[in-house]
């Protein structure tokens, strides 16, 4: 999702438009102090080192208040930063500059985390052949915007909802009366271009997953050694999908059993906004 596909298009402005609406209300009363029509520009600088993400949400926030607003970057999105470092040069009508100032802050900072915890964990599993997937437990309303996130930091995007993959949990499997029934009525329910995955906890549901057809697996907090044996019964049949107990300092144990997909829900729902300053400079 790294590409400026159309979804992620409409994205942007239905997120931004929401955030500007919720924070100016029926007015900024504070920005009118400042003389209508004036300019004003300025600068974002960072303050500490981190992946940077949310370009395209931050231009929009000030081109929805001043259409000739004008961002000069000096990075790219996916680019590593470092303390001290510019990051833009804004130039805009000074009202518009102070109103969309803490939205566009927002989604520069809160993405910019995204990308910098999923940098940090496709970095700890490289030369493996794991890839790092993100998760379904994203922020309400900014499901695209952190997936987008994640992708340009190295990582790799799971399902985007329930209506593009069918991961067949646990519940599922009890409700429907085991994974073989589980299975047979996924597959023919699902559409030829949603992908089917099922979760297992123990190596004898893997191999059972597998004589039904399973073409990719959710290893459901296993040890790694259990991991290791899954990945030698699995033989290349299916891929193989580590979840469950994942933290920085354990993936490349879990990358090196030779799993294929690594998902982690705290690349996008345990996330520390990046320091980034706005700094005013005079017209």
């Amino acid at each position: 999702m790294n590409g400026m596909t159309e979804q992620l298009r409409v994205e942007i402005h239905r997120s931004v438009a929401q955030a500007l609406a919720e924070d100016i209300g029926p007015g900024d009363y504070t920005a009118q102090l400042i003389a209508a029509g004036s300019s004003a520009r300025g600068r974002v600088v960072t303050r500490q080192d981190a992946v940077l993400a949310g370009s395209q949400w931050f231009d929009a926030a000030f081109r929805m208040l001043d259409p000739e607003a004008s961002v000069i970057w000096h990075v790219r999105d996916g680019e590593r930063i470092a303390p001290g470092q510019v990051l833009c040069e804004i130039f805009a009508q000074a009202q518009a500059l102070l109103t969309a100032e803490r939205t566009a802050l927002n989604f520069l900072q809160l993405l910019s985390g995204t990308a910098t915890i999923t940098a940090s964990y496709v970095a700890a599993v490289a030369g493996t052949r794991a890839d790092i997937v993100d998760t379904r437990k994203t922020l309400p309303g900014l499901r695209l915007a952190q997936k987008y996130a994640v992708s340009v930091a190295g990582g790799v995007n799971h399902r985007i909802g329930l209506y593009d993959g069918v991961l067949i949990k646990e519940n599922h499997i009890i409700a429907a009366g085991g994974i073989a029934q589980a299975m047979q009525r996924a597959q023919s329910l699902a559409p030829s271009n949603v992908f089917i995955e099922i979760e297992v906890e123990n190596l004898a549901e893997l191999e059972e997953a597998l004589a039904c057809g399973a073409k990719m697996v959710l290893l459901d907090n296993m040890s790694l050694e259990d991991m290791r044996e899954a990945v030698r019964i699995n033989a290349g049949r299916a891929k193989l999908e580590a979840s469950g107990g994942v933290s920085l300092e354990r993936v490349r144990a879990i990358a090196e059993t030779g799993v294929d997909r690594i998902s982690i829900g705290a690349l996008t729902k345990d996330v520390a906004a990046i320091d980034l300053s706005l700094r005013h400079i005079e017209a």
